[in-house]
């Protein structure tokens, strides 16, 4: 049997983190909720709402139903400026653009 709807948003939101090279912390501060609450979301202890979802989705740039697809369609449908650069630890801010788009 495959994965429950609950258990693909856990897994898509886990790999979105990990692929733009966020932390929970910057994921409960875009959906205005403790870093704990994300946790316990994540943990299973507490479910996502739909509009967690969609605010989630959102935040990293893709459609809701490739959130609830599961992590691949989430990880494949974000957008390339929304990934981890490469070299850099994850949790660590973004550089920021350099004038000229160089």
């Amino acid at each position: 049997m495959g994965m429950s709807l609950e258990e693909r948003v856990r897994s898509a939101v886990a790999a979105l983190l990990h692929a733009a090279g966020e932390s929970q912390t910057e994921l409960a501060a875009a959906l205005g909720v403790s870093q704990a609450q994300v946790s316990r979301r994540q943990s299973g202890t507490a479910a996502w709402s739909l509009t967690d979802c969609e605010v989630v989705a959102a935040h990293y740039g893709i459609d809701v139903l490739e959130l609830l697809a599961g992590p691949t369609r989430a990880t494949e449908a974000m957008p390339a400026a929304r990934r981890r650069v490469s070299g850099r630890p994850a949790g660590t801010p973004r550089p920021a653009a350099v004038e000229g788009g160089v």
